[in-house]
């Protein structure tokens, strides 16, 4: 299984953010510039709603952003975790329903992030292999490189959200 990695095999990506849909953001706390540095990305206030998946001290945004902080791993997510990801993506949806601006991120903005806005996309009728593709073509090809979070997709957060619940 395929998750996060912090290797030069997995690059930072070229820009803080990008646009999936009109008004729904995938990014993370870092990029790199044409120039090859590494830099941070900081939210002040380009965006409404701001999704935070991993959290860092001095990335923003500023006060008066709403912000929803739902920290989890890049990695197997328990039934607790994987229903905060669903309300998220409620969330998300809300916010785009009422024509504002959301960013949803996490470290490189690749796995985490992706996991909610493909949920967000699917909750508004598409399909699991529709939003992966879309988040690849818009963000990265590295976007949703953790195989596990796309088999929660393919087979849906709420089943694999039930099944969770069950093992513990």
């Amino acid at each position: 299984m395929r998750t996060r990695g912090m290797g030069p095999d997995v690059p930072a990506p070229d820009r803080p953010w990008d646009e999936i849909v009109p008004g729904l953001w995938m990014g993370g706390h870092e990029f790199r510039r044409p120039a090859g540095r590494l830099e941070f990305a900081v939210v002040r206030d380009e965006f409404d709603l701001v999704q935070t998946l991993l959290r860092l001290p001095g990335h923003g945004p500023d006060l008066g952003v709403e912000h929803h902080v739902w920290p989890i791993p890049d990695g197997p997510l328990d039934g607790t975790q994987l229903a905060g990801v669903i309300r998220l993506a409620e969330a998300a949806g809300e916010a785009l329903d009422g024509g504002r601006k959301v960013l949803v991120r996490c470290y490189h903005g690749y796995n985490r992030s992706g996991l909610v806005v493909a949920h967000t996309l699917m909750r508004r009728g598409g399909g699991a292999e529709d939003a992966i593709r879309l988040i690849r073509a818009r963000r990265s090809p590295w976007a949703l490189h953790n195989d596990l979070f796309v088999a929660y997709l393919r087979a849906g957060l709420a089943t694999v959200r039930q099944l969770e619940e069950l093992a513990e």
